[in-house]
């Protein structure tokens, strides 16, 4: 049995070594095939040489998940107290509670210490590697560092509180907004909250827009209009918008260096950034939405980890909705634009709204985290929708090209296997969901939803932190919306 102890050799009475038998090898005694089989002995007996392939990679996968695990915290106790301004036990309480199933149970047992004097935090995960580290700066937000790394530079100053209110008034800032909902809207709004539109959901916020005023805004205890939190893939429309700002033709090749070899060989060459922006690039995805949580919460970079992808179809005639694929079109900008207008894109579109609670993330080599990383608020995802809804021209200024919006809401190509449709990089809905034609939405895991419904002139917001499997309806919550007077 490999790893077991060796049997011990018989003795004579006096503890001498028996002779070998006859027709054994002569000049041998037992003690020299001893000292010959003990580097044998001690390589089938040494721990990691006995262990299976099996065991092996599933040693390899529990270490592989608790760091990931560690930086999933790390990352979200960083943006919830240093971009929203809550307490750690607030967010272990939220956004630390029923996240993906196979670190749920691992993130509560970690332990975290949060610098806030330098805005840095640490968890430990692994007593032979470093804590996993999240770095706050200002206008940067949070960045994780790889796996093994020290902390990256963060805060010269201790990070001040996130900003309050705005005194101008709305859109652009926060002055004379005054709610008076109807008592039927009330109604709605305080159904979101009640768990009606999907079982075990937890609404934290909502705004509902008509003709560019609030008509109604509620919050989650502990939440409220200055409290940011994650976006998730509502970061694929505001993409989708930062490509339209940049004025760079969609029909373009994507600017991907890597692929432009000069042989002219490789195929991914011709995705251009409509094929991303409409999840059409026929790259290869091995999960269902291309979990990318190597970059998310693992600390590789998309330069790393999002370019090596190969194709599985033809550019253009698959849908498969891929954070890759969107995180490719903001790296394409990167190329296109060079590093200071890439970096300073997202930034002109918030300042230009007045998003004052709104941050793009970044990984450590400064490619925006562009499907998922951003941190805002329900007041500035109201702004956006409102800019959507206005055509991209805001307070008379045309930010984006005339006809952008059409085309991020036209569907072309292929579409996915379900009711709604997709356009480039926002979903599509109408009368199959319940809604007027030309409605459409942003939308992101845990129940981040921006809802337009030109037609009503409305724009519906809300905030969610739904837990596992919860799932907020909200095609019926925008048609409860606008049955309401």
């Amino acid at each position: 049995m490999i790893g077991a102890s060796p049997r011990p050799q018989r003795r004579g009475d006096a503890g001498t070594t028996r002779a070998l038998p006859r027709g054994g090898r002569s000049g041998m005694n037992v003690g020299m095939r001893r000292v010959l089989l003990l580097p044998a002995l001690i390589l089938l007996s040494a721990p990691s040489l006995a262990q299976s392939p099996q065991s092996v990679r599933a040693d390899d996968r529990a270490n592989w998940v608790r760091a990931v695990a560690a930086g999933y915290k790390a990352a979200f106790l960083c943006g919830g107290i240093f971009n929203a301004g809550r307490s750690e036990r607030q967010i272990e309480a939220v956004e630390l509670k029923g996240i993906y199933p196979e670190y749920d149970e691992i993130v509560p047992t970690l332990n975290a210490r949060v610098d806030r004097r330098r805005g840095i935090v640490a968890v430990t995960f692994d007593r032979a590697l470093p804590p996993r580290y999240a770095s706050w700066q200002a206008g940067r937000g949070c960045t994780l560092a790889p796996i093994g790394a020290a902390a990256l530079p963060a805060a010269r100053t201790a990070p001040l509180p996130p900003a309050g209110p705005d005194p101008r008034a709305w859109p652009m800032g926060d002055a004379g907004i005054a709610p008076r909902p109807s008592a039927a809207l009330e109604r709605v709004v305080e159904h979101a909250f009640a768990g009606t539109y999907g079982h075990g959901t937890d609404t934290l916020g909502v705004v509902v827009l008509r003709d560019g005023r609030v008509v109604a805004e509620r919050y989650r205890d502990g939440f409220g209009p200055f409290v940011a939190n994650r976006t998730w893939s509502v970061a694929k429309s505001i993409t989708g918008t930062l490509v339209g700002m940049s004025g760079i033709d969609p029909r373009r090749p994507a600017n991907i260096r890597e692929w432009q070899s000069g042989y002219g060989v490789d195929p991914r060459a011709r995705i251009t950034l409509d094929h991303l922006l409409r999840m059409s690039s026929g790259l290869h995805s091995d999960t269902a939405g291309n979990r990318t949580d190597a970059i998310y919460f693992g600390g590789t970079t998309v330069g790393e980890q999002a370019i090596g992808w190969p194709l599985s179809s033809r550019p253009g005639e698959r849908f498969r909705y891929a954070n890759n694929d969107i995180m490719l079109a903001a790296r394409s900008l990167r190329a296109s634009l060079g590093d200071a207008r890439y970096r300073a894109l997202p930034q002109r579109l918030f300042t230009a709204l007045g998003m004052r609670h709104t941050v793009a993330q970044s990984d450590w080599q400064d490619n925006y985290i562009a499907s998922s990383d951003m941190w805002t608020t329900a007041r500035d995802l109201a702004r956006l929708g409102q800019f959507w809804l206005q055509d991209g021209v805001w307070q008379g200024r045309r930010l984006l090209p005339a006809g952008w919006i059409r085309y991020m809401t036209t569907p072309r190509g292929p579409q996915p296997d379900r009711s709604e449709g997709y356009g480039a990089s926002i979903w599509l809905f109408g009368p199959a969901q319940g809604l007027p034609a030309g409605s459409y939405s942003a939308q992101g895991n845990r129940g981040q939803y921006v809802m337009v419904v030109p037609s009503h002139r409305l724009v519906i917001v809300r905030r969610g932190e739904d837990p596992g499997s919860a799932r907020f309806d909200v095609a019926r919550f925008a048609a409860d919306v606008i049955a309401a007077p």
